[in-house]
C-alpha cells in the first residue's frame, strides 16, 4: 500500500460527506495524539509537560518544512484570523483587499485601518465570478498601497489565486495570504508571499485551535508587532521589565500556545508531508473533476473554474433558478454534506472522499434532476 493509500485509507467520516471546506473531522492519528499527550499532562510530571511541549516546536518546523521556510519564522496561532490580525495591524499604509474577500481579511483590514491614522484599506471589486485574478490586483494597485491581502482559495467559489503572478504584479510590496482553504490540499508558491497564515480544523484534519502564521524577511522588517504580549519578547520567562517587542517572528504573538493543539497539528502536518502535498493535490483534483463531470451531466452551471491550476479542493454549484429550491434538498435528504450559501452550494471534496460518497452524491444530483420543472 502507498503512503497516498494509507493516507485515504485513514479517513473514516461517514459517507456523504462533502463539506472539508467548512471542517474537517478529525484524524485517526489527530485522536490518538491527543489521547497520549493528555494522558502524560494528567501526571502532573515536568517530564511529561515538557514532552507534550516538544510539540510547538515539530509544528513550526513541519509547518516551515511544508512551505519551504525557516522554523524560526513560524508562529502558532489560535487561528487565521488572529494570524492575520497581526499582519494587517502591522501594516503602515494601505492594504489592498478585495470587497467579497472572506471576514477575516475585509474585516481585519478595516479594523486595523480604523485603530492606526497611517494605515488605510483600498478595495478591489472584482467581477461578477468574484475571482481575485492578477489583472484584478494590477487595476486596483496605486503608489500608497504597502501590502495585498488575498485568499490562497476563495471561500464561495473554490477559485485558487496565482500567488506568483500576483507577486510579478505588485512588485516588492507585502502579500498577505489567507491559506486555510488551500494549505495541504493545493500545492502553492508560498514563497511568492510575506506572510502566510492558516489553521489545521479543515482540510488537516487537526481540529480548532491549531492555526499558525509564517512571517517572511520582507515581513519581518516592515510590520510592526501590534499585539504582542508576554510571547512576544526575546525573554524566556517573565520579569518586571517591560521588554520591546522581538525582532523575531515570536513578535506577533501574544500568549503561550496550547501544546494538545500543537501535539493534534503536528500529528496532522506529519500525514501531510509524508505522502507529500502535489501527490494529496492530485487526489482532491481528481475527486473535484468528477463532481464537476457530474454537475455538467446534469446541466448544473458552476461558480468554480474549470481549469484544474485555479483550483483545489471546493467545487461551487450554481443551479439556475428552477433547481434552487429542489436541489439543495435532495442533496441533504440523501445524507450529503454541504454548505449552501448566498445562491452557491459549496461541494468540497478531499483525498479521502470515498467512492460510496460519491454514489450518494451521483444519486441525490439524479433526484434533483428528475425533479426539474423545464
Amino acid at each position: 500500500m502507498s503512503q497516498l493509500e494509507e493516507y485515504r485509507a485513514s479517513f473514516d467520516d461517514e459517507p456523504g460527506y462533502l463539506d472539508w471546506a467548512a471542517f474537517g473531522p478529525l484524524a485517526p492519528s489527530v485522536r490518538a495524539e491527543v489521547h497520549a499527550d493528555s494522558d502524560l499532562l494528567a501526571t502532573g510530571r515536568r517530564s511529561g509537560i515538557e514532552l507534550v511541549e516538544e510539540r510547538l516546536g515539530e509544528a513550526r518546523e513541519l509547518i516551515g518544512e511544508l512551505i519551504d521556510a525557516p522554523a524560526d519564522q513560524v508562529t502558532l496561532q489560535p487561528s487565521t484570523t488572529q494570524g492575520l490580525m497581526q499582519a494587517l495591524f502591522g501594516v503602515s499604509g494601505t492594504i489592498l483587499v478585495s470587497s467579497g474577500d472572506f471576514p477575516s481579511l475585509t474585516l481585519g483590514a478595516t479594523r486595523a485601518a480604523q485603530a492606526r491614522e497611517d494605515t488605510s484599506v483600498a478595495w478591489m471589486t472584482p467581477d461578477a465570478d468574484g475571482f481575485v485574478t492578477p489583472d484584478l490586483v494590477r487595476d486596483a494597485l496605486t503608489d500608497d498601497v504597502a501590502a495585498v491581502a488575498v485568499s490562497l482559495v476563495d471561500y464561495r467559489t473554490g477559485y485558487l489565486a496565482d500567488l506568483s503572478a500576483i507577486r510579478d504584479v505588485i512588485g516588492d510590496r507585502l502579500l498577505i495570504v489567507d491559506a486555510i482553504q488551500g494549505f495541504g490540499v493545493a500545492d502553492a508558491d508560498y514563497a511568492a508571499a510575506d506572510v502566510v497564515c492558516g489553521h489545521g480544523y479543515k482540510w488537516l484534519r487537526a481540529g480548532r485551535g491549531t492555526g499558525f502564521a509564517w512571517f517572511g524577511d520582507r515581513a519581518l522588517e516592515r510590520l510592526t508587532p501590534v499585539f504582542s504580549g508576554i510571547t512576544g519578547t526575546d525573554a524566556e520567562g517573565p520579569g518586571d521589565e517591560v521588554l520591546a517587542p522581538s525582532h523575531s517572528a515570536r513578535a506577533f504573538t501574544v500568549s503561550p500556545t496550547d501544546a494538545l493543539a500543537a501535539a493534534r497539528l503536528t500529528a496532522a502536518l506529519r500525514e501531510v508531508r509524508d505522502v507529500g502535498v502535489a501527490e494529496i493535490a492530485r487526489a482532491v483534483a481528481e475527486r473535484a473533476d468528477e463532481v464537476i463531470s457530474l454537475a455538467d451531466s446534469h446541466g448544473i452551471p458552476l461558480a468554480t473554474p474549470r481549469d484544474a491550476a485555479r483550483r483545489a479542493g471546493i467545487v461551487a454549484l450554481a443551479p439556475d433558478p428552477g433547481d434552487a429550491a429542489h436541489l439543495p434538498a435532495a442533496l441533504a435528504n440523501d445524507g450529503i454534506t454541504f454548505t449552501a450559501r448566498s445562491g452557491l452550494i459549496r461541494i468540497a471534496v478531499h483525498a479521502g472522499t470515498t467512492e460510496a460518497t460519491m454514489r450518494m452524491l451521483v444519486d441525490a444530483l439524479a433526484t434533483a434532476a428528475s425533479a426539474r420543472v423545464w
